[in-house]
């Protein structure tokens, strides 16, 4: 979708369709959030085939969602392409889970992904980015959107414990699972390309585990801590591990690219921007944040009111499924203002939503700071400037917002 909103036009409530794709892939859905924030901050929408949903615009409405479990579960699902069917791994997999359970399984989890835990992996993702970046030193086009892809499984991999060999065809379907209507991604139907990926990716990991626990092998991969990890004192089952190690696979390789490939764009729209931050190397945290909240690279998540709930002016009726649009949440005048401009320099940026809140609030997010800092560090000290080589072309996706083409070109910064 497009970040920077097109020139303002006439729009109203009555044919609002969130689930429209073309909103996302070459519409502009920014200008029907704002209005939505204005007049109808709790919206319903029924869809063609009967299922309904309740929507969530403004930021403190969308932190209460994603927030209170006790109001609005997990246990259902937690993405829209589950409406209308509840999650056959709900009150399993990491991310359908309410507390106690959820704590249990990411408690021990993250204190492997701590800013202070990660901080040993610095040089190492820097030494990463380098290698990744020379390829467009030479000032021949390069699709940092693709590219980008796989950009975290560079990163990650390592950490998960997943072999290099494996990376492309693991990037390959979560991205699936996440853009399945995408022609990038898409291997026939929608229904048929969840069905393949999920297969695909939960196959995977259950495979992994299972060896691992055959050969008795003992690292310091995330993936094998699942195997110590004992909710109710009970250790995870094989499937039990598959299903969270798919959880922890998606959160890794799912949102960064698209923060990456979407900052750049905005810096290449606002050169001045790019300038700036170039001459302040102080300023690439704040960078980081804005770029965080300017992309909302998850744009929404879903959750089920588990009685009637009064909100935003409204009333969700126990069993409602309600979406919370953590990219309308970013765009909240009332918390940003002048929320469709990108500032660097923008106080207040760090409260974002991109890594969501409350019990779910994302377990990787100090890895995915110090990457991103560690990229537009590195990115600019090498380049002079970047210049599009080509229209970017927008994921297909009402679920992740991004991008799938960014062909750009950069000038070499010359050393003094």
């Amino acid at each position: 979708m497009r970040l920077t909103p097109g020139p303002a036009r006439d729009t109203g409530l009555a044919g609002v369709d969130l689930f429209d794709l073309d909103l996302y892939g070459s519409g502009d859905p920014h200008p029907v959030w704002d209005l939505m924030r204005e007049q109808a901050p709790l919206h319903q929408q029924v869809l063609p085939d009967g299922r309904e949903f309740w929507s969530v615009t403004r930021y403190e409405d969308v932190r209460r969602v994603l927030s209170d479990h006790r109001e609005f579960t997990s246990e259902r699902g937690t993405v829209p392409t589950h409406l209308g069917t509840d999650d056959p791994a709900a009150g399993v997999l990491m991310t359908s889970t309410d507390p106690p359970r959820h704590t249990e399984v990411r408690r021990p989890l993250g204190s492997k992904l701590t800013a202070r835990a990660v901080r040993v992996w610095e040089e190492r993702i820097r030494a990463t980015v380098v290698r990744f970046l020379e390829p467009a030193l030479d000032g021949a086009v390069f699709d940092l959107a693709e590219e980008a892809l796989l950009l975290p499984a560079l990163v990650t991999g390592p950490l998960l414990g997943i072999p290099e060999k494996d990376w492309e065809e693991l990037v390959r379907l979560t991205a699936m699972v996440t853009a399945p209507s995408d022609p990038h991604f898409r291997l026939g139907s929608e229904a048929a390309t969840l069905a393949i990926s999920h297969h695909e990716l939960l196959t995977y990991v259950r495979d992994w585990a299972r060896t691992h626990r055959a050969a008795g092998v003992e690292d310091e991969s995330l993936l094998h801590h699942l195997t110590s990890v004992r909710p109710g004192g009970e250790p995870l089952s094989d499937e039990e591990i598959a299903l969270d190690g798919y959880s922890i696979l998606l959160g890794a390789n799912v949102t960064t690219p698209h923060t990456v490939s979407g900052t750049v764009q905005a810096l290449i729209e606002r050169p001045e921007q790019y300038r700036k931050a170039a001459a302040d190397p102080a300023l690439v945290p704040n960078l980081v944040e804005e770029g965080l909240r300017w992309t909302s690279a998850a744009c929404n998540f879903m959750r089920y009111a588990v009685d009637d709930v009064e909100i935003a002016g409204g009333t969700v009726p126990a069993g409602g499924a309600v979406v919370a649009w953590i990219g309308s949440g970013n765009r909240d005048a009332s918390v940003f203002p002048d929320p469709h401009s990108f500032d660097i320099t923008r106080a207040g940026a760090k409260r974002h939503g991109a890594f969501g809140f409350g019990p779910h609030f994302c377990i990787g997010a100090p890895l995915a700071r110090m990457t991103l800092r560690v990229f537009f560090e590195e990115l600019l000290a090498r380049f002079e400037s970047l210049e599009f080589a080509g229209e970017p072309q927008h994921l297909r996706s009402y679920f992740i917002a991004g991008l799938t083409h960014l062909p750009v070109t950069g000038e070499k910064r010359r050393t003094p």
